[in-house]
């Protein structure tokens, strides 16, 4: 079958890298699409995807950000008025659910974000599948008239940390600090105050931080701020402590068994506390005991290999999915 993947974050192409080459191996043909965003095209090129970019990632206002949206959707369409593909995946990308509603094409989507209202009113009433962790509480899911949905025993992580090998050396000195900045351009961030900078350089007192930015590169005094490509998830299993706001690098952090702080400026997400529950290293706390778990946990790591291997891979599900599918189609 013709599979379509829609990525939209650097989150989303490593997920849709691990659906991918799942579904590759069962000789599915996979039509990946992209945009122009800092996380996107770096990191897939990084993977060695095959990719088509598609548009691009323009949040400096809100017209902005919806014309980009809609002239993606308009590409989309011309692309698949012919030959659509037989399945279109995504972890809720708007453009894609929009196209694939519209042409009759079945929508497998990912999930862990009840916080994006404005992503999950756009996408989730059309989803045909949705497949999330069994953190997400059935509360929110039942409230947003979704056909069908799935829970798994894990994390969209599991998907690409379970058999991760790094594929990036850092010569950064020890200890090492990683400071992942708050996504200040997302609808979902939109008025919550960016702490993570003031955070970094008060942590520069335990060893080397690491900042990453997300849109800007400039220098910043005392700390490192790469300026090229970094492969994050690399990057934390190096590392000897990481702290953000609880996206994505939290969980790939402690997964690898590296201790992950989050302030929960966007809130405890409910993926965080099931990863704790489960003994990960992963810890939420407020802005003003950061200091207190630093001197805590930094340079412990943790062993969560077994741990790891206990969690549900998501790209199980959508395997199975996939096929049932496939089956209805002949």
């Amino acid at each position: 079958m013709r599979i379509w993947y829609d990525a939209c974050t650097g989150k989303h192409v490593r997920y849709g890298a691990a659906i991918a080459k799942r579904l590759e191996h069962y000789g599915h043909e996979i039509i990946f699409t992209t945009r122009e965003h800092p996380d996107t095209i770096p990191l897939a090129r990084h993977l060695g995807l095959n990719f088509e970019v598609v548009g691009r990632y323009d949040p400096r206002t809100l017209y902005t950000r919806l014309y980009e949206s809609l002239r993606r959707q308009m590409i989309f369409c011309k692309m698949f008025r012919d030959k659509p593909p037989d399945i279109a995946i995504s972890h809720c990308s708007v453009d894609q659910c929009r196209v694939a509603f519209g042409l009759k094409i079945p929508i497998i989507s990912t999930f862990d974000t009840p916080h994006a209202d404005a992503v999950n009113r756009l996408t989730l009433p059309l989803v045909d599948v949705l497949i999330a962790s069994k953190a997400i509480s059935d509360e929110f899911l039942k409230s947003c008239s979704i056909k069908r949905i799935i829970k798994f025993d894990g994390v969209d992580e599991v998907a690409w940390v379970k058999d991760f090998q790094p594929k990036q050396k850092f010569d950064y000195d020890h200890p090492l600090i990683v400071v992942r900045q708050i996504e200040i351009r997302a609808a979902y961030a939109e008025g919550k105050e960016d702490i993570t900078l003031k955070v970094a350089k008060k942590l520069l007192k335990y060893g080397n931080v690491v900042f990453l930015s997300r849109y800007v590169k400039r220098r910043i005094k005392g700390l490192i701020v790469p300026r090229s490509f970094i492969d994050s998830a690399s990057l934390v299993a190096e590392a000897d402590l990481v702290v953000s706001v609880g996206g994505t690098i939290a969980r790939e952090a402690a997964l690898q068994g590296t201790p992950s702080i989050i302030i929960p400026v966007l809130g405890a997400l409910e993926v965080n506390r099931y990863l704790h529950e489960k003994g990960f290293p992963i810890f939420i706390v407020n802005p003003n005991e950061v200091e207190e778990y630093v001197e805590k946990y930094l340079g412990k790591k943790f062993n969560v290999k077994e741990r790891v291997f206990e969690l549900e891979n998501p790209v199980d599900i959508i395997e199975k999915v996939v096929k049932e599918i496939e089956l209805k189609k002949k």
